[in-house]
């Protein structure tokens, strides 16, 4: 595989269970593989796992259920699943490109993000905004204990 989520990506989408689409600002891929393999090489790639990431963000957050998942922590790269992460239909969404969602008539939710790109969704508005807060509230929570620890080694 040749593709790590980065700061211009906006959402990793299934295809099929071999074939997903990355969406970047200026860029789209097809990638022969799928989106939660994309994930996984990139948790390896910033030198995690998914597996470790996931437990991470579940001690931190105290939440089992579609957890975000810190993609590389020095840049702050956060995704979230739209579903179970091992589901089909699952979209990872990153956090850090979002400018707004809001909802459609139909029951849609589209999700704006900040280069303009639009993306609508066959998800609830709710289940998308309470995946934002979990990943709000994980980015959160790391730059908290990244200006603790700048603070610490100030001190010394």
């Amino acid at each position: 595989m040749n593709y790590e989520i980065n700061d211009e990506t906006l959402a990793v989408l299934p295809i099929s269970d071999n074939k997903c689409r990355v969406v970047e600002n200026s860029n789209e891929y097809y990638i022969d593989t799928n989106s939660f393999d994309v994930i996984e090489h990139s948790c390896e790639y910033f030198g995690s796992t998914f597996l470790g990431r996931h437990v991470g963000s579940i001690k931190m957050l105290g939440s089992r259920y579609k957890t975000p998942i810190i993609i590389a922590e020095t840049d702050s790269i956060i995704v979230f699943p739209t579903h179970s992460p091992r589901n089909k239909e699952c979209i990872w969404i990153c956090l850090n490109n979002i400018n707004k969602i809001y909802k459609t008539n139909n029951d849609k939710t589209v999700i704006e993000f900040v280069s303009g790109d639009i993306l609508e969704l066959n998800i609830s508005y709710n289940v998308v905004n309470n995946q934002i807060l979990k990943a709000t509230r994980l980015k959160h929570i790391i730059d908290e204990r990244k200006n603790t620890l700048n603070n610490t080694n100030k001190v010394l």
